[in-house]
Parts: structure tokens; C-alpha cells; sequence
């Protein structure tokens, strides 16, 4: 799954805390509901996870991202 900048979120590499992200938090991976929010903290240590990095948003959800959003700016 690509994102609106290409970036794979896959890559730890593409993930900044402070990004603008969609993730699948554990308990809607059945249903593939996105939580937005703001990464606060990239939990994943290894460079590429094939599910998504798991990073911890602003407001303390966990989850892997799935989607990094780009600014219109």
C-alpha cells in the first residue's frame, strides 16, 4: 500500500515523529479501519516491517502505519 507522497510505509526510513499518518491499530486489522493522527514516537527498531512500521501517535494509540499523509503546502 503506497501513500499520497509514494513514500512505502513499510520503511522505518520514511516515518518522522511529527507526520501526519493513517494506521490499522491491533484490534481493527480484521476490518482495516485507519485511526489518523501524529507520530509521537516510531516504535519499530528494524528498518522494514512487511505489515507497517508501529509507531505511537500524539494521543497514545499504537499501531502500524499504514498511509503518510503530505502537506498541501
Amino acid at each position: 500500500m503506497q501513500n499520497e507522497a509514494g513514500a512505502d510505509p513499510k520503511q522505518r526510513k520514511n516515518i518522522r515523529q511529527g507526520a501526519a499518518v493513517s494506521i490499522v491499530m491491533k484490534q481493527d486489522q480484521r476490518t482495516g479501519k485507519l485511526t489518523e493522527g501524529t507520530v509521537r514516537e516510531i516504535l519499530t527498531n528494524s528498518s522494514f516491517h512487511p505489515h507497517g512500521i508501529k509507531v505511537r501517535l500524539a494521543d497514545g494509540r499504537v499501531g502500524r502505519v499504514q498511509k503518510i499523509h503530505v502537506d498541501d503546502e
